[in-house]
């Protein structure tokens, strides 16, 4: 079986002799490209099964080179950049034309990737496990049809009850997440929780831009912020998001730092653990969306064990079938549904009467 070949693009000499040394431990080939237009030219001669690309270069930036991978030969790609960080509306771009993931560098020229070489590897291993057809699928507006399916929620009736949904997602997680702001109705009785990897300074892009599209208020977590209906709440990047309960009996949210060195801050399993040490776990609807690794694969046995409803996506939809599948492997998941099933359970357990589809 032919090894796996990985294009390293940076225009950093020394970015792409770190990164091809990272890649190569890995036991894959590695081939360099020092700008934008190298890369297209080996990418149309040569067949990468994946591609590392920075985003700021001389010549044609990133996003440039990324839509032309994508229109003429598409190709996973993993983003790694300090733009990531530094314009998130850039990276929320790349992500939309099919970009399957981002890795901050730690440093404007990269020396200290060193730092994060294990994140750099899981997140390539991991990407490497997406099926061809599902780096298509990613591209905004180039999703299957199941996936767009109208929901109408004209005449939703709310439940009368309290119950807490929280949502986790990493890899592909974003577009799924509009998804839910844009078609729950304001009038939706649960808060709604989400933690969706990503690096610091990007939540509060994420949560403003998905507040725009919503009928719910999304605000990105802040220390005492009131989970109560009507709001969706966006982890913020570089803390975990936990919770606590006021004298009043409202519960609030908690950002706590990374005292367990965990690889992805904000962490799915942080905020299901905390979650369960404060709501009632019948209070408690689980979802673990698309993404790489197995970060809320354990929080969701917890809160299943404890009677918590917790739902899994399947590999049908997933972009990345790594945490819901370890949820379900572990036997955390109460049911494993299609995104679009999901998206109608989560009205179907918040209204009084049937959901209607348009």
């Amino acid at each position: 079986m032919r090894n796996k070949r990985i294009l390293v693009v940076d225009d950093s000499a020394l970015v792409r002799r770190i990164l091809s040394n990272i890649i190569q431990e890995l036991g894959y080939e590695v081939d360099t490209a020092k700008d934008g237009e190298e890369a297209l030219q080996k990418i149309q001669q040569e067949n990468y099964d994946l591609i590392t690309l920075d985003i700021e270069m001389p010549g044609k930036n990133g996003i440039e080179v990324l839509r032309e991978i994508m229109e003429k030969k598409p190709t996973r790609v993993v983003i790694i950049s300090s733009y990531a960080t530094d314009n998130a509306d850039i990276t929320l771009e790349a992500l939309d034309l099919g970009a399957l993931t981002y890795i901050t560098k730690p440093g404007k020229l990269g020396v200290d990737l060193k730092k994060i070489e294990e994140e750099i590897k899981v997140k390539i291993e991991e990407a490497l496990k997406v099926p061809k057809y599902k780096i298509i699928a990613n591209r905004r507006n180039k999703t299957p049809k199941i996936i767009h399916k109208e929901i109408s929620t004209t005449d939703f009736i709310p439940k009368k009850d309290h119950k807490y949904v929280l949502i986790g997602a990493s890899t592909g997680g974003p577009r799924l997440i509009e998804e839910i702001a844009r078609t729950l109705p304001e009038n939706y009785p649960y808060p709604i929780c989400v933690v969706q990897h990503m690096p610091v300074n990007f939540t509060k892009k994420f949560a403003d831009r998905l507040n725009s599209i919503s009928k719910l208020t999304v605000v990105e977590a802040s220390n005492g912020e009131e989970v109560v209906p009507g709001k969706m709440i966006i982890a913020k990047g570089g803390y975990h998001l936990h919770f606590r309960r006021r004298q009043d009996d409202v519960i609030v949210c908690k950002l706590v730092s990374n005292a367990k060195g965990r690889i992805f801050v904000p962490s799915v399993d942080e905020m299901f653990f905390s979650a369960l040490e404060v709501m009632n776990p019948k209070d408690i609807i689980a979802i673990l969306l698309t993404g790489i690794g197995d970060d809320g694969a354990d929080g969701m046995v917890a809160l299943r064990k404890a009677g918590a409803y917790t739902i899994a996506e399947s590999e049908e939809t997933a972009t990345v079938y790594g945490m819901p599948k370890e949820a379900y492997v572990r036997g955390g998941a109460s049911k494993v549904l299609p995104f679009p099933e999901i998206l109608e359970e989560l009205i179907k357990l918040g209204m009084e009467t049937d959901v209607q589809k348009a």
